[in-house]
């Protein structure tokens, strides 16, 4: 039998008879402008999350977190807040085009479509300029977004009382009893409402480790002191008593 006798050879044009290394393109013709994503833009990207990642890294070991006490669904005087970087939205809905009736609408229209506008940026500015000044429309919008983020996150930090809210949020050493007679009373006769669910304090003075005793205190909350009208207690003598030497006893 002759050699290659009944057999056929098929070429195929898309595979290759050299295999050549995978080297990226020469881009030195434009420089600037483009690049290999492997390995050069991806490296680039790499390393500027390891260098951010780092930072957060540090920072959390340098700063503690700041814990307030655990959730308290009874102290309806405690102000929550969101944090930083929700503070803007926070503040959005103080306004009486977004609070109120209009709830929905600094909650969920207006945070929707900027978002959604966020998304459709690429679809929407398609141009190959890469210059802020020659993308007026994406730029603008940019830059409306930011000033608006920074000016209500600003307008959020300057009207929040930051005294209070710590005062309110503050971890207390003092363990309150809730189930105890004196704090019932308090409760109703509307002291945890300026003095705190856990009586640590709100728009009135905490009322833990006071110093003062039973009777001085009966006396405040009858006569009342500074800020605190008289007249806040509408219970009887004994209630008064028996709150007034709970709170005594909070040290």
């Amino acid at each position: 039998m002759h050699r290659g006798k009944g057999m056929k050879f098929v070429g195929d044009s898309r595979v290759p008879a050299e295999r050549k290394p995978n080297i990226p393109k020469d881009y030195s013709e434009y420089p600037g402008k483009t690049e290999a994503f492997w390995p050069n833009f991806l490296l680039k990207e790499w390393l500027v999350g390891a260098v951010f990642l780092v930072g957060f890294l540090c920072l959390t070991v340098a700063h503690q977190p700041p814990l307030e006490r655990v959730a308290d669904p009874t102290d309806t005087a405690y102000i929550p807040l969101p944090d930083w970087y929700f503070l803007f939205l926070y503040q959005l809905l103080k306004y009486s085009f977004a609070a109120g009736p209009y709830t929905i609408v600094g909650a969920l229209v207006m945070p929707g479509l900027a978002f959604g506008a966020l998304m459709l940026a690429p679809f929407i500015d398609r141009g190959p300029e890469r210059r802020p000044s020659k993308r007026p429309l994406a730029t603008g919008f940019m830059l409306l977004a930011v000033a608006s983020i920074f000016y209500l996150t600003w307008e959020s930090v300057d009207q929040t009382d930051w005294e209070a809210k710590e005062q309110m949020g503050a971890i207390s050493d003092v363990e309150i009893d809730k189930a105890a007679e004196g704090y019932l009373i308090a409760e109703q006769n509307t002291c945890l409402s300026c003095h705190g669910g856990e009586l640590g304090g709100a728009s009135g003075p905490k009322l833990t480790q006071t110093g003062l005793t039973a009777e001085e205190i009966a006396e405040i909350a009858v006569n009342g002191q500074g800020a605190m009208p008289a007249g806040v207690f509408k219970g009887t003598e004994e209630e008064l008593q028996i709150m007034s030497e709970f709170i005594a006893n909070l040290e």
